[in-house]
């Protein structure tokens, strides 16, 4: 009789382990390699921030972390993605306010809800966005930008992420707030926007500072605001949207590792954790603080509450603007 109790016992526990039932399955975790998404092209700063974090990652978790592009929608298309993903931490995604909040904001018919189809793991990094343009547009300040898009409205364009992304909803409030109109062109991703745009394709781009810093540096683009909670070292002579009076637009970014919903605790904490220890390497903060971004590092619960404060603020935008998809 005793024998068929302890053999029981062993019997429940190994369906448990094959189950992937409880803390068993967390300390096993990761067994094989992880995938983390990044639902726009490469090039831009969602790419940039995932692929410097990665390696670091993998070594901090013992397996390797490849950085899959999947582009379309703003981001709607990979971050869809991630929502439908086993939640079994292999297949992770870069979190975005366009993803999580812009974009969602606008267009009712995303197939997720930014606030309860994820699990929030960390925001890795924040960082400013700003409006730049082709050197062959007619303006070098602030106010010579504002004043040829008011002397001629529908005369120019600018490029974006994305319709519904970040940069297009910025732009679209801004344009609402300084009386303006600029004709809307959508791209795959920052990078090919950003081609584009230094190429004199289009001659205006709304972008997140660091996949657009390195043109400005080069002078193949010139910077002409910020949103920022103040000027930027690399940029001293440029305004912040709040000193030209426009502070609802003064808003940053944020760039973070998130699951689908239902994301066991245990893999959250590892995963955060694994990500502290990364940017813990000065070398690793470096690569990303030279962006122009800022590390931030924060808890799952912290980053749940950014997630749902700036989708709320972009809900407040859409309705106060009457903004609708192009």
């Amino acid at each position: 009789m005793q024998r068929r109790f302890l053999f029981s016992l062993s019997t429940l526990s190994a369906l448990a382990l094959l189950a992937g039932t409880g803390s068993v399955w967390a300390q096993a975790y990761p067994s094989k390699v992880i995938k983390l998404q990044v639902p726009f092209a490469p090039g831009g700063t969602t790419d940039i921030v995932a692929r410097v974090i990665s390696e670091p990652l993998g070594k901090a978790l013992g397996q390797t972390v490849i950085v899959e592009n999947k582009a379309g929608g703003g981001g709607v298309v990979g971050a869809s993605e991630t929502a439908r993903a086993a939640p079994d931490g292999y297949s992770l995604g870069m979190a975005t306010v366009s993803t999580t909040a812009a974009n969602p904001a606008i267009n009712p018919k995303i197939p997720y809800n930014p606030l309860t189809d994820f699990t929030p793991v960390i925001n890795i990094a924040a960082t400013p966005n700003v409006i730049a343009v082709h050197p062959s547009f007619p303006a070098r300040t602030y106010k010579e930008f504002v004043a040829e898009l008011k002397k001629n409205p529908g005369k120019y364009s600018f490029a974006s992420s994305g319709t519904g992304g970040i940069g297009h909803l910025q732009m679209e409030l801004y344009k609402n707030l300084s009386g303006t109109f600029i004709t809307h062109i959508p791209y795959r991703g920052a990078g090919p926007a950003l081609n584009d745009t230094v190429a004199g394709q289009v001659p205006v781009i709304f972008d997140n500072l660091p996949s657009a810093l390195p043109f400005i540096q080069q002078k193949r683009l010139i910077a002409i605001v910020v949103a920022a909670p103040q000027r930027l070292a690399v940029l001293p002579d440029v305004p912040t949207f709040k000193e030209v009076g426009l502070e609802p637009v003064n808003r940053m970014a944020y760039y973070g590792m998130l699951g689908p919903k239902g994301l066991p605790k245990d893999i959250v904490d590892k995963l955060n954790a694994g990500v502290k220890k990364s940017l813990e390497d000065p070398a690793v903060r470096k690569r990303i603080e030279d962006t122009g971004s800022l590390v931030v590092a924060n808890t799952p619960e912290q980053f749940a509450a950014q997630i749902k404060a700036e989708y709320e603020v972009y809900k407040k935008v859409v309705e106060t603007s009457k903004l609708k998809l192009e």
